[in-house]
């Protein structure tokens, strides 16, 4: 007789057990997979301040988003306009990508990229964070892009492998590599440079094999791609200053909850300040060690950066009506100083 009972016993148990698991599995939080993507390689500040966003946002979440970052632009196929119209259409989650590819794609972008407006990180942070970055966050979201803040690739520098560069006169018949940005290719032809785009990713061969004489970029993407192997000559000249927007897929993020929402906000603007610092510090000890290795690293006065400024002033009138002759003054108020004005 006790056989049954113990029979009996043990049924009851596994009823028990299936109860709890079954209990367990309808009260679990659902987990999210997202992707993100950055344009340069693992050696960049972009790819830290992406990997601490995916690991703060894991903890603070208790392991429902999990974020999955890829760099060079895998998912696009090493095409950084591409991969922005991946993150407008959902095709992927997350993305730092430089406000110079959104303009590729939407030219009013291109007001943040204008020569000179721009001079040391105290005007960045001037515009980035008062109405001039209101129009570029209202700009995103038209756009099906959900601003979560700016990181920082820093200013814009150019480097070749066949003069220093320390007049607009120097730019003369320069092979020079440039983002496929209208901004760009019109200002080195006014400086009867010759302006060359081509995919960022096939930019080292190009200037190892002779087909470019020079490109330019912030610091560290110049440090980080190796491009520097190739180059001699680099001009810290400020000329462009260099926002990283943090995107999100703005029908995901429409479509979370409040708290969930709040949550991604505080996480990126803590991987922005990280990014932001680590860039800055990274430079200093970047330009430090080309130095050493033989870089000719040149640093223009005043007066001649007053040169490249005045001579590169048709680029404003060009694209007035493009970027919006109301948006261009709220930019060139908070840039110079008088943000309340454009307020």
């Amino acid at each position: 007789m006790a056989k049954p009972y113990v029979q009996l016993c043990l049924l009851l148990l596994s009823i028990i057990g299936v109860a709890g698991c079954s209990s367990h599995a309808t009260t679990q939080e659902e987990v999210y997979e997202w992707k993100m993507s950055v344009t340069v390689g693992p050696g960049s500040t972009w790819y830290e301040g992406a990997i601490k966003f995916a690991e703060d946002l894991k903890e603070q979440s208790n392991g429902r988003f999990l974020v999955d970052v890829y760099t060079n632009e895998q998912l696009s196929a090493g095409n950084p306009e591409a991969g922005v119209e991946q993150l407008m259409d959902g095709l992927k989650d997350f993305s730092y990508n430089s406000s110079i590819i959104y303009a590729g794609i939407d030219p009013r972008f291109g007001v943040l990229s204008a020569p000179f407006l721009i001079n040391d990180f105290d005007d960045a942070e001037r515009v980035l964070q008062g109405q001039s970055g209101k129009i570029i966050n209202e700009m995103l979201r038209e756009r099906g892009v959900e601003p979560l803040g700016f990181g920082e690739s820093g200013f814009r520098q150019i480097t070749n492998d066949t003069r220093a560069i320390t007049s607009p006169e120097d730019l003369d018949h320069l092979k020079i590599r440039v983002p496929s940005m209208g901004v760009f290719t019109n200002l080195y032809r006014t400086q009867e440079a010759d302006p060359i785009t081509m995919a960022f990713s096939e930019v080292y061969t190009a200037l190892q094999q002779g087909t470019i004489d020079g490109q330019e970029n912030p610091v560290d993407v110049t440090y980080s791609a190796g491009l520097i192997e190739v180059q001699q000559y680099m001009t810290m000249w400020n000329y462009v200053y260099d926002a990283l927007v943090f995107g999100m897929n703005k029908e995901l993020f429409d479509s979370l909850p409040p708290e969930d929402q709040a949550l991604i906000k505080k996480v990126a603007a803590e991987a922005n300040a990280y990014q932001i610092n680590r860039t800055r510090e990274k430079e200093q000890a970047q330009l430090t060690e080309l130095e050493e290795k033989g870089t000719d690293i040149y640093y223009p006065t005043d007066d001649e950066i007053g040169q490249f400024r005045e001579s590169s002033q048709q680029v404003y009138d060009d694209f007035r009506d493009v970027w919006g002759a109301k948006n261009l003054e709220t930019f060139l108020q908070e840039a110079n100083g008088s943000e309340e004005d454009a307020q």
